[in-house]
């Protein structure tokens, strides 16, 4: 039964988010900047940063544990068409800009057999986690107001929200505001230093 109910709650969401994506899709296909205040925006951060969630092997993971890097955050599921059309170009960023300091973390919002099975078939080189319904609040602590997928959200190596995208972010868009991100130095020194092979070598 408690099967069930959440089958119904995913796919109420799922249509809901469905519908509210054909609404935006035409204004939002090149990624559209969400604007924050301040306060809203190192909300969103803490929220994001204080998080933990299982990822596809089912281990919890803490998103603090890549704080020091630039992180850019991906709320996404896999009957999101927009999502699954960005989800290559962000592989391909992860593996250019790894030595860097950059990492993805997908945030999956989706039933977690299909978003192992997905992230498997396409070889996804970066973190995904798995968020339940519950998981619409962070999305929204960093400015998702519209409750839509994809959203991105960019944290710079000081733990700081330097960017949010609602739709779809096309790689030449983000390298533009990655790359000079990649080259700054937080303003205090975290542990856990620039992302490598091995920090990523069970996703």
């Amino acid at each position: 039964m408690a099967k069930l109910r959440q089958l119904l709650i995913y796919l109420a969401l799922g249509a809901l988010a469905i519908t509210t994506g054909f609404m935006l899709r035409a204004q939002l296909m090149g990624g559209s900047p969400t604007v924050l205040s301040s306060e809203a925006s190192q909300q969103g951060a803490k929220a994001i940063l204080t998080a933990n969630l299982p990822d596809i092997q089912g281990e919890n993971q803490a998103i603090s544990q890549w704080l020091g890097n630039v992180i850019v955050v991906n709320f996404w599921a896999t009957w999101c068409t927009p999502c699954r059309e960005e989800i290559p170009e962000f592989i391909a960023a992860q593996e250019k800009f790894r030595d860097q300091g950059l990492v993805f973390v997908g945030i999956a919002i989706d039933q977690a057999d299909k978003v192992k099975a997905y992230s498997e078939e396409f070889g996804i080189n970066y973190p995904v986690l798995v968020g339940s319904f519950h998981t619409w609040a962070l999305a929204e602590a960093a400015g998702n107001r519209q409750s839509a997928l994809p959203y991105t959200v960019v944290i710079n190596r000081s733990g700081e929200i330097a960017e949010t995208y609602l739709g779809r972010v096309h790689l030449n868009k983000l390298e533009k505001l990655v790359i000079p991100l990649l080259k700054e130095n937080p303003h205090a020194q975290h542990s856990s230093g620039p992302v490598d092979s091995i920090s990523l070598r069970s996703f």
